[in-house]
């Protein structure tokens, strides 16, 4: 074979190895039965404008949320919890030090712990932090297109909280994210994707309305954090926690199209899913 159609034929694998596949909904379906089984408890070292989403969320659910914040406390509790969130999206000094501390505590109590790197980029402390967070081996990080490139160093991040990129242009700086640092990526968009650097599932669905409401991104990342904690293909489990939002969110937009009873009605319907897993 001549080496131009061999170096053809090796392009085309690397193509077909790196596109995305679309996670079935038969994958999820046993993930969550199995989720709501154990009924993990979930240590949530969230921002104060989403606490009370995050902890309805995990509810509705029927995981167990937890929000632990004082630096002693959260050493102590990230070694008994079944798995622990890092979210930077009202990061002070203070709260630093007492992540810092409970993800050193649940890498030595073997725990899986994830990062939600919340408008990382422009601002300096948490992109320091996050980027020392990175070296420590998250389970999972779970963030949208504009984050995943800055933390990746390949951007400047997004307005705020707001992603300014589609999450198809992260893809390449997730894959690259995943492989450097040996951890799964999920980025959340119109298309939810998660990556270990090697293998891509895609995850569609969800609805418009989950960007009008707060905390739907950062409830995810907790529920990523449960859905580590589960045996089984981590990279499935992960699929399968941002399928069930994106779920959920499809069941509430399908019977109102304002964001206030959206809020209540995507409550609703991951309580009605949990239920439908326990039958």
């Amino acid at each position: 074979m001549p080496d131009r159609i061999r170096l053809l034929v090796r392009r085309l694998g690397v193509m077909m190895i790196h596109q995305p596949q679309r996670f079935s909904d038969a994958h999820f379906a046993p993930v969550l039965a199995r989720f709501v089984q154990r009924q993990p408890l979930v240590h949530c070292m969230t921002n104060d404008v989403v606490q009370n989403v995050t902890a309805n969320v995990l509810l509705a659910l029927h995981a167990s949320p937890a929000m632990v914040i004082d630096p002693d406390e959260a050493t102590q509790f990230a070694a008994m919890a079944d798995a622990l969130l890092i979210n930077v999206g009202t990061l002070t000094r203070d709260r630093r030090d007492a992540m810092l501390a409970a993800v050193q505590a649940a890498n030595a109590a073997q725990k899986p712990w994830v990062l939600d790197p919340v408008a990382v980029g422009a601002l300096r402390l948490r992109s320091e932090f996050c980027q020392q967070l990175l070296a420590l081996r998250p389970a999972a990080v779970r963030g949208n297109a504009s984050e995943i490139l800055a933390l990746a160093q390949q951007g400047a991040g997004g307005r705020g909280v707001d992603s300014q990129h589609q999450a198809e242009a992260a893809l390449e700086a997730a894959r690259e994210l995943a492989q450097k640092h040996q951890t799964l990526v999920a980025i959340s968009g119109e298309v939810d994707y998660v990556t270990d650097g090697h293998k891509t599932l895609s995850i569609a669905g969800g609805s418009a309305l989950m960007t009008r409401v707060v905390g739907t991104g950062c409830a995810l990342s907790a529920v990523v954090a449960a859905f580590c904690s589960l045996p089984g293909d981590r990279r499935d489990n992960v699929a399968s926690a941002c399928r069930i939002m994106t779920l959920a969110g499809e069941r509430a937009a399908a019977q109102t199209a304002a964001p206030g009873s959206f809020a209540t009605l995507f409550i609703d319907a991951l309580w009605q899913l949990a239920q439908e897993a326990r039958a």
